[in-house]
């Protein structure tokens, strides 16, 4: 279980990573490993092999009831109606009622009525009281339980699922066809076929208590641990948001590049729905590649013949070699035009370039 003693909370794993030597840091409000020796190396483990992350900060919420797909219909953004083959998971943003992102989460369809979500580690206390006082606005009853007795375990790279397979032979039989995006029941564990690298792979869900069990299994096959730095600069290249960072309350999703997983085509309505409608898309979520030396972070500004933007990510991209940028810059830009980038009081060109920047360890820019 969960150290609550401590200052900062700390996951199953908590030991397994001092033991392997993390550098560790606080990680919104939990005492988490920024990596084991080198970022780098851990980074280009998961492109060209496979990794693991201990993602139990994250917080599994188990949703059911008679009112579940109606909840979840007003709830969410994208519309869980699209879930009809159990252990479909589907991508969505919460939003308020100004259109704003609450906190965007996987959610895995069960069997009728019930419903597993995947939020956020430093907006899980808010969401579930976001959720319940939802669940007493719409009228709409449901069960809303979060599974601190669970932890995750992430495994990515081209090796991931083998590799899993060789260390769990229990999920075998219930994964060896499991569908990108699909999730099922294996004995104590549920696997995901998902997961926030760009690469294939399982993001598996198990007991607490067997967490260094499995850890320990999969490092025996070969798979590294990986911490925080790898985690960032393998989702910033594959294109995948961080809240907090590219979207959050004061976003709509239709400004942080993920419209599409926005339902605006059927006559559902959700909260903020009114609110994107009203407004529409006011900015462009692009990425952008530097043509120079030199690193982009977040918040910084970027000029463009069209106006003014900035950064929301930035890192150095370990499997391109160059510095990369998510940024929210005025609609007018298009791919490919250039841009001045503000580093530290000096103008760097950079391209407007399409996301992602890279998947399945292919650089596509």
């Amino acid at each position: 279980m969960t150290d609550t003693s401590h200052p900062l909370r700390r996951t199953p794993l908590f030991a397994d990573h001092v033991a392997a030597g993390a550098r560790l840091v606080d990680f919104g409000g939990w005492e988490m490993p920024l990596h084991y020796g080198s970022q780098i190396d851990e980074h280009h483990a998961v492109r060209r092999s496979a990794g693991m992350f201990d993602v139990s900060h994250m917080c599994v919420v188990d949703l059911a009831g008679d009112a579940a797909d109606a909840f979840l219909r007003r709830l969410l953004a994208n519309d869980v109606a699209k879930l009809v083959k159990p252990g479909k998971a589907l991508y969505s943003c919460m939003l308020d009622e100004a259109g704003g992102v609450v906190d965007d989460l996987i959610v895995y369809f069960r069997a009728p009525g019930v419903y597993r979500l995947v939020v956020n580690a430093g907006t899980a206390g808010g969401d579930l009281a976001w959720m319940a006082a939802a669940s007493e606005a719409f009228g709409l009853p449901v069960s809303i339980t979060a599974r601190r007795d669970l932890a995750l375990i992430a495994v990515q790279g081209p090796q991931a699922r083998a590799k899993a397979w060789a260390a769990l032979p229990e999920i075998v039989a219930a994964t060896e066809n499991l569908g990108t995006f699909f999730g099922a029941d294996a004995g104590e564990l549920f696997v995901g076929r998902t997961g926030y690298t760009g690469e294939d792979g399982f993001e598996l869900i198990l007991p607490a208590a067997r967490a260094s069990e499995i850890w320990t299994a999969l490092a025996a096959q070969g798979v590294g641990p990986a911490g925080l730095g790898a985690r960032d600069t393998l989702r910033l290249e594959a294109g995948m948001n961080l809240y907090g960072n590219d979207m959050d309350r004061r976003v709509s999703p239709l400004d942080a590049g993920v419209g599409w997983t926005v339902d605006l085509k059927t006559n559902r309505q959700f909260t903020g729905r009114a609110a994107l409608e009203a407004h529409g898309q006011r900015r462009a979520f692009v990425g952008l590649k530097l043509a120079e030396r030199g690193v982009l972070r977040a918040h910084q500004r970027v000029t463009t013949p069209s106006g003014d933007g900035e950064t929301t990510s930035g890192s150095f991209a370990p499997s391109l070699g160059v510095s990369i940028a998510m940024a929210r810059l005025p609609l007018g830009v298009q791919i490919g035009d250039l841009v001045m980038v503000d580093i530290r009081g000096r103008a760097y060109t950079a391209q407007v370039v399409k996301m992602p920047f890279v998947r399945n360890g292919q650089a596509l820019v």
